[in-house]
């Protein structure tokens, strides 16, 4: 009885045309891939080696020879972390829908042709290249009276302009004939968004749902300018109050207060860890949408 090598050749001959060429960009990739991923694992070992141990490698260390965890210790120890966590977390939620809503609605509202549709595009890119600066953005959300609220940390920044216009040009590139055959079923526009565009848009708006979550996460900046309430603040702001209070100690040799191989920059890196963590795990579960849905988005109108 003869084997059947049919399943055995297109291996051999994919090895065979695996030549030179072939291992040197492996090679390449791998090791670009290496310097890129090592600054990240830099992170994680100064956060749990002591100061004194990883300033004898001077900085170049595959993994440490003592773990110490009083960073993440510190880190967590203050009473702010918890409420830090807990109005990033609702912010990056509200946020997000929200972002993603006005987002949406405008982009496929400019996929239509109206009176002034040229007009309402320009008036919308025109804030890319022009603003009113900082003091009437600050009168502005005071006569909103937004200060010292949650609401100030995302409902002045409902729509990034860039991904609106990637989303509008998307919807414009899918064929009218999908619209058409739903109007003569008597589909409203709202319908139609919902039960045709979005169901045939959703790697790119995974993927912009991820970005505006990233964005919503790492919110500080009006937070720094409009909140003064530090039961407010979001995760950012905390871990830069708790780092400058162990900086401080540490530089006046406060006694029992910081330990002499627990530096700032262990609790740097340790805020890092902390603040990325919920991120990076909610990452891979998007991430195959990422390069699809960017592609999808990068059309002429």
């Amino acid at each position: 009885m003869k084997k059947d090598n049919s399943l055995i050749r297109p291996q051999r001959s994919r090895l065979n045309r695996f030549g030179v060429v072939d291992i040197v960009l492996s090679a390449f990739l791998i090791l670009f891939g290496l310097m890129i991923l090592y600054p990240f694992w830099n992170v994680i070992l100064v956060s749990v080696t002591p100061t004194t141990i990883y300033a004898q490698h001077r900085g170049m260390m595959l993994w440490p020879p003592k773990i110490i965890w009083d960073a993440y210790k510190t880190t967590f120890r203050s009473s702010l972390i918890w409420s830090g966590y807990r109005n990033t977390i609702i912010i990056t939620v509200l946020g997000t829908a929200y972002n993603m809503a006005l987002t949406i609605l405008a982009a496929y509202a400019l996929t239509k042709d109206f009176i002034g549709n040229r007009v309402i595009r320009f008036l919308i890119i025109f804030p890319l290249y022009f603003s009113g600066g900082l003091i009437p953005y600050y009168l502005l959300i005071q006569d909103l009276k937004l200060i010292n609220t949650i609401w100030v940390l995302f409902l002045p920044t409902g729509v990034n302009i860039m991904y609106l216009l990637i989303i509008s040009n998307y919807f414009a590139s899918l064929p009218d004939a999908l619209e058409d055959s739903a109007r003569i079923d008597g589909a409203s526009d709202f319908r139609i968004l919902f039960q045709i565009i979005l169901p045939l848009s959703l790697p790119l708006l995974a993927t912009f749902t991820l970005y505006y979550a990233v964005e919503r996460w790492n919110e500080w900046y009006n937070a720094m300018l409009f909140v003064k309430s530090v039961s407010l603040w979001p995760l950012q702001n905390v871990l830069r109050t708790i780092i400058n209070d162990v900086t401080v100690m540490a530089s006046q040799n406060i006694p029992g207060q910081v330990r002499p191989d627990i530096a700032s920059d262990n609790i740097k890196m340790s805020s890092i860890i902390v603040s990325m963590l919920p991120m990076m795990m909610l990452y891979p579960f998007l991430q195959r949408y990422f390069l699809s849905g960017l592609t999808l988005g990068a059309v002429k109108e």
